[in-house]
């Protein structure tokens, strides 16, 4: 597909927030959707959808029996062995996250996690009364760092669970094996129940390979809830679609204690363009994972030339380069300063955590040309500050 040909004009017929939420002149740089075309495949299940005004209820659960579909992808992408049976088809990994917050801890207890985060991490832990401990990742030489010493001082007698982002966003780093392997231990020793967010595995950019932290171990999976999706991939993200998969059977009937409706009603777009995409769009992915690898070091190289004050590890994984700004010192802050003086919409850095203020997070999952015009507002805004 030719990833170049996009209309900012059609782009702003969307419904979606991510060009709606501004104004007509502002460039949305920010909510993690991208702009490109879904795949050919999924263009034509929609197609007939629409031709047969197929818009019923789905005819069970699972249809073409997705968790089928989720475990044969899993075993021949990573070569991790799931059981279909410990498989739930849901609304989405937000949903998920509630409901793992709500059964296996209690108002009060500690629900672990690393920052800067994901925002809806930090909000379902506030919205169901848990206390959230952050712990800030290290920056390295070349990407952001798991402090274990720090995430291991952090754990008291009521921190029950491991809320973990992999690949994390919104820095895009790539847990490697060694890294996970360190604080699995942990989650061992302090007997934690994991929450591992993979919904990014498919978006890796630099040739490593994803790691599900469930394959770590009989041990680990034991206590590892993996929830994971087709939408940010295949960019259908409205079409509200995930699978948990649980390492034992006890976390899964924990789980299944919040009843089926009162975790809403799944819908039968979504469940069969998963399946589509997950099934028929590998090829699409591909041309779409080295479409952003370009974009990727277009704004690596761009921020290295232009912006030496602004520290920017390339992401090893999704399509989110995680700016820290503060040396800039703007005015009213980086995400209202390019707001307001550039007309570029990007997401605020305070939204993700302790030690985000003076960050943003910039969506690059757009053409070359829509991206060129991006970071050359946000440079001429800042020229023309000094």
């Amino acid at each position: 597909m030719n990833f170049d040909a996009l209309d900012v004009k059609l782009l702003r017929r969307r419904r979606g927030e991510k060009w709606q939420t501004y104004p007509s002149d502002v460039l949305a740089a920010w909510v993690a959707d991208m702009d490109f075309a879904v795949a050919p495949p999924l263009q034509k299940m929609f197609a007939e959808t629409l031709a047969n005004t197929d818009f019923g209820y789905p005819l069970d659960m699972t249809p073409a029996g997705l968790p089928s579909v989720f475990a044969r992808r899993m075993a021949e992408l990573r070569g991790w062995q799931v059981d279909p049976a410990r498989v739930e088809v849901i609304i989405d990994v937000v949903q998920a996250l509630y409901v793992a917050l709500q059964v296996h801890s209690e108002p009060g207890d500690g629900a672990i996690t690393t920052v800067p985060i994901y925002p809806p991490f930090l909000t379902a832990i506030r919205e169901t009364g848990r206390n959230a401990v952050q712990c800030p990742l290290r920056p390295g030489a070349a990407h952001y760092e798991l402090d274990l010493d720090a995430l291991r001082a952090a754990v008291d007698a009521r921190t029950r669970l491991l809320l973990l982002c992999h690949p994390q966003n919104p820095t895009g780093r790539r847990f490697s094996r060694a890294e996970l392997e360190a604080l699995a231990e942990l989650v061992l020793e302090r007997d934690l129940i994991v929450f591992s967010d993979e919904i990014h595995q498919d978006l890796v950019l630099d040739g490593g390979g994803h790691v599900p932290f469930a394959m770590l171990g009989p041990e680990i999976a034991a206590r590892t809830i993996t929830v994971t999706s087709a939408t940010k991939a295949f960019n259908i993200a409205g079409l509200r679609c995930a699978v948990a998969h649980f390492g034992s059977r006890a976390l899964q009937d924990a789980f299944n204690r919040v009843p089926r409706h009162v975790r809403g009603g799944l819908n039968a777009i979504g469940l069969e363009a998963t399946r589509v995409a997950w099934t028929k769009c590998s090829d699409w992915l591909a041309e779409v994972v080295a479409y952003l690898q370009g974009n990727r070091d277009l704004v690596a190289e761009f921020v290295r030339k232009e912006w030496p004050a602004v520290r920017h590890f390339p992401p090893q994984a999704t399509y989110l380069a995680w700016l820290d700004c503060r040396a800039l010192e703007l005015p009213g802050g980086p995400y209202a300063f390019f707001l307001e003086r550039a007309r570029v919409a990007l997401s605020d850095g305070r939204r993700f955590g302790a030690g985000g203020e003076g960050f943003v997070r910039l969506n690059f999952a757009t053409s070359r040309a829509i991206l060129q015009e991006i970071l050359g507002r946000m440079a001429d805004a800042l020229r023309s500050s000094r």
